[in-house]
C-alpha cells in the first residue's frame, strides 16, 4: 500500500501537536487541534469543549467564527452535542440534524440553529490526556457524515495533544491541567477583545483579524495571548496593518 499525501500530513499533525517546547501557549495548541482536524477530516467546523474544577462545561476554542457562535448558543441554551460530549467523555457518533421529523431531534432548540448556519451534522470525540478526560473535540458538518476512519484519525489527534498537555507541561495532575485550561478560557476572551479592536480599527473581518494576530505572534516568536492583551489595550503593532 503506497503512502499517500493525506496520510503525510496526518503525521505532521499528530507531530505538530505532540511535540511542542516547554511553555507553550495551551490556547494556540488546541486551536492548531481544531485547524489540523478540519484540514484532515473535511469537516466544516471543529471546536474544543472543556470541562473546569467545578465541572461545569466551556467552550475553549474553534476554527471559525460560525462555530464558536454554535459552540456559544449551546451554553446559552443549555442542551446540544458539545455539552454532552465534553460531560459523558464519551465518543459521540456522527448525528444527522435534518431528520423528517424534528420531535425526534436530540436537542430541538440547538439544532435549528445549527440548520441555519448549514450544518447537518455534528461528531465528538474525547480531548485527555493519558489518564483523564479534559472535554471533547467537537466536529460540524455540512456535507457528507463523518466515516469512522474520520473519528479514528481525530482521536489521534486530540490525544496528541492531550499527551503533549500531560507531558510536556511541568504541572501534570489533573487539577494542574484543569486549572491551565481555566486560565487558557481568560486568554480566549483576550484574544476575542484583541479580534474586535483589530477588526473595527483595520476594518477587516473578524477570522482575517485572528490570521494577523496568529502570523504576527509566529513571526514574533512570542505567545498569541501576549500579542493580543497588547492590542486589546490599543497597541496595535504596524506589521498588522497589511493595507501600509
Amino acid at each position: 500500500m503506497s503512502v499517500t499525501p493525506r496520510d503525510v500530513l496526518a503525521a505532521q499533525s499528530v507531530l505538530d501537536l505532540a511535540s511542542r517546547a516547554d511553555g507553550f501557549d495551551i490556547l494556540e495548541l488546541l486551536h492548531d487541534l481544531t485547524m489540523h482536524t478540519v484540514r484532515l477530516l473535511g469537516v466544516r467546523s471543529a471546536g474544543v469543549t472543556i470541562l473546569d474544577a467545578a465541572g461545569a462545561v466551556d467552550y475553549l476554542t474553534a476554527s471559525d467564527e460560525m462555530c464558536r457562535r454554535l459552540e456559544e448558543d449551546q451554553l446559552e441554551l443549555g442542551e446540544g452535542p458539545c455539552l454532552d460530549a465534553a460531560r459523558t467523555g464519551e465518543p459521540l457518533a456522527p448525528v444527522l440534524l435534518r431528520t423528517a421529523r424534528p420531535s425526534t431531534w436530540l436537542w430541538p432548540r440547538f439544532t435549528h440553529r445549527a440548520l441555519r448556519a448549514g450544518i447537518t451534522s455534528v461528531a465528538a470525540v474525547p480531548l485527555r490526556t493519558p489518564a483523564y478526560p479534559l472535554g471533547a473535540v467537537n466536529l460540524m458538518s455540512s456535507g457528507r457524515l463523518p466515516t469512522r476512519e474520520d473519528l479514528c484519525l481525530a482521536q489521534v489527534l486530540a490525544d496528541a495533544a492531550g499527551s503533549c498537555l500531560h507531558h510536556r507541561q511541568t504541572p501534570r495532575t489533573k487539577n494542574e491541567i484543569i486549572g491551565q485550561l481555566e486560565r487558557a478560557l481568560q486568554s480566549r476572551i483576550v484574544i476575542e477583545q484583541a479580534k474586535g479592536v483589530l477588526a473595527s480599527r483595520l476594518a477587516i473581518g473578524v477570522e482575517e483579524a485572528f490570521t494577523r494576530l496568529r502570523s504576527h505572534a509566529r513571526s514574533q516568536r512570542r505567545k498569541l495571548t501576549d500579542i493580543a492583551t497588547e492590542v486589546a489595550r490599543g497597541a496595535i503593532p504596524a506589521e498588522l496593518d497589511t493595507t501600509r
